[in-house]
């Protein structure tokens, strides 16, 4: 099985994260931040990849160093369950529609962290969650889940809407990344034979 559990401790947060990149989507998401464990349960759900995450952060200063921190966890996981990944298909994308928002997504699962971020949210908070950690998620996990990332929002003015179009766009793209080919499920997507 193609899955992993990685624990982070620091002074600001614990965080413990379990995938299985062969999953159904389900999904059992703690952060002690409500609506961004709304947003990680639409990642598993739409990527079917089953997600496990417990985490307990410095809430009294803010949610940034829990989202983020969630965010490094998250990719280490990913990047974990994959290994070699050997016989996967590498890319994925997808142009995700909900109400006014349209988010499009394309991701390379290269080992070669870049983000590219064309998301506005016109508000500064949906309910008590600052609209900015939405970002900082994503390159978090970009970075540490050695994904190359791009993130256009195309249309949108609700907030929340914009936010879940992005997290179902990037679910999307990376059910589609990890999903092994059954044309190649014993090669490397790569003429370097190595990623």
């Amino acid at each position: 099985m193609r899955s992993s559990t990685i624990t982070r401790s620091t002074a600001e947060t614990e965080i413990s994260v379990t995938v299985n990149l062969d999953g159904t989507g389900a999904y059992d998401n703690q952060t002690g931040v409500g609506f961004f464990d709304h947003m990680l349960d639409q990642l598993a759900r739409h990527s079917l990849i089953d997600m496990t995450i417990s985490a307990k952060g410095d809430y009294h200063i803010d949610d940034h160093h829990t989202v983020e921190d969630t965010g490094i966890a998250l990719g280490q996981a990913l990047a974990q369950a994959l290994g070699d990944k050997k016989g996967i298909r590498r890319y994925g994308s997808c142009l995700l529609p909900m109400d006014d928002a349209q988010v499009r997504c394309a991701l390379d699962l290269s080992a070669r962290p870049y983000l590219i971020w064309n998301v506005e949210f016109k508000a500064p908070k949906i309910g008590t969650f600052d609209t900015e950690l939405v970002r900082e998620f994503f390159q978090a996990l970009s970075t540490h889940g050695g994904i190359t990332l791009h993130v256009d929002q195309l249309h949108g003015f609700n907030a929340h809407h914009v936010a879940e179009a992005a997290f179902k766009s990037v679910a999307r793209a990376l059910r589609e990344a990890v999903e092994v080919d059954p044309r190649k499920s014993d090669a490397i997507p790569s003429t370097k034979g190595a990623l």
